[in-house]
């Protein structure tokens, strides 16, 4: 199944390998990911699709533990 992530994390060395590895332990692939600047200058916008066969809610709950993560979302991809 695939599904669309929205983050919001801080703009911090590494943390888009701290999200990509992350994602990847959880047993899912990105497909595609796609960052934006926030004006605030601190942090970015990522949105990430990824697939895999797992429950997304491990996935959500893994990635909202992450420091540099103010917040994620997951919704299923149509």
């Amino acid at each position: 199944m695939r599904y669309q992530l929205d983050f919001t994390l801080r703009s911090a060395e590494g943390v888009l390998a701290r999200v990509l590895g992350a994602t990847e332990r959880r047993g899912f692939r990105p497909l595609s990911v796609d960052g934006q600047a926030q004006p605030e200058g601190d942090r970015f916008h990522l949105r990430m699709t990824v697939e895999g066969d797992r429950s997304d809610a491990s996935l959500q709950q893994q990635l909202a533990k992450m420091y540099d993560c103010l917040s994620v979302s997951v919704q299923p991809c149509p």
